[in-house]
């Protein structure tokens, strides 16, 4: 199989190229539209720039490489930064969604759209795929939207809703709640962390996992794939500080009224991954083994 990813550089990106090429003979198109950040060789792997917002761009190059398998990860995801930034935000979430549906059209490449748990308003999570989207931010409404070009598209598609991502930092990626407590609290800093955001944090390789166990089955549909413990961001906090016996003094307890955000967040999200689990096997770790994993 031929198997093209955008967003190459990000973490997901970065932990799918490894998954790919350390359990599979698939070929794998790496793009992004910066320098590949990527720390692994392989003659299977093929790294091309790509503009996502340039149509002409994604069409030369889906008609070119003819991928079977698009696993579509590229997106603005700062939350507040889509808030402050609407129309770079409804470009590269939305209209460059739309131009990866147009490209592969034309080839029949089954197509795998990366979303999120804010699509979601949180009043009543955790969320099966049934439920309704209501997102309360404009980066959430970006991905309904982004959502909606994938499945009416015409097209084989699954789309996959993740939660919290957290994971190994590989190089050139974001940090993540674990690495970010991990940091601060080795320096004898106080953090506030807020309790009442409650979520399905998601181990990064489970989702990369997940997305391959989709892409090799061709399942098609919605899915909701992350961990399956309801937790807080101030509960993640102390138990990583817990692993790695530092100071829990130093994590102070506060809620979100507290913060002065450009966007706003949901209050709970998280899944239900039943589906996954029925329909791909999937079975990922929980908070607890992710932590041993992420910080071994």
């Amino acid at each position: 199989m031929k198997i093209l990813i955008t967003g190459a550089n990000g973490l997901l990106g970065q932990h799918l190229v490894k998954l790919l090429l350390d359990t599979t003979a698939h070929e794998i198109m790496a793009t992004s539209k910066r320098e590949p950040r990527l720390v692994v060789q392989d003659s299977r792997l093929h790294y091309y720039s790509l503009d996502i917002t340039d149509g002409m761009e994604v069409h030369l190059l889906l008609e070119k490489l003819q991928p079977d398998t698009i696993i579509h990860c590229a997106a603005l995801t700062q939350v507040d930064e889509c808030e402050q930034q609407p129309i770079k935000a409804w470009e590269i979430n939305v209209t460059a969604t739309r131009f990866i549906v147009d490209a592969a059209k034309k080839i029949n490449a089954f197509v795998i759209f990366v979303s999120t748990d804010f699509v979601f308003d949180g009043l009543s999570g955790p969320y099966r795929e049934t439920d309704t989207v209501n997102p309360v931010s404009y980066y959430g409404s970006t991905k309904v939207a982004a959502e909606k070009a994938v499945t009416e598209s015409g097209l084989q598609y699954a789309v996959v809703r993740t939660c919290l991502l957290y994971g190994n930092i590989l190089f050139g990626t974001r940090t993540n709640i674990i690495s970010w407590v991990k940091e601060n609290l080795e320096q004898g800093k106080k953090i506030k962390v807020v309790s009442d955001q409650w979520r399905t944090p998601t181990y990064v390789a489970d989702l990369a996992k997940g997305i391959l166990l989709i892409a090799e089955k061709k399942a098609v549909g919605l899915f909701h794939i992350s961990g399956s413990d309801f937790l807080n961001p101030y509960e993640m906090a102390m138990a990583t500080a817990a692993y790695l016996s530092l100071d829990t003094s130093l994590i102070e307890k506060t809620d979100a009224s507290n913060f002065t955000q450009p966007a706003k967040r949901p209050a709970a999200t998280g899944f239900i991954i039943e589906k996954a689990k029925k329909v791909l096997d999937y079975s990922p770790v929980s908070f607890a083994q992710g932590l041993k994993l992420v910080l071994l």
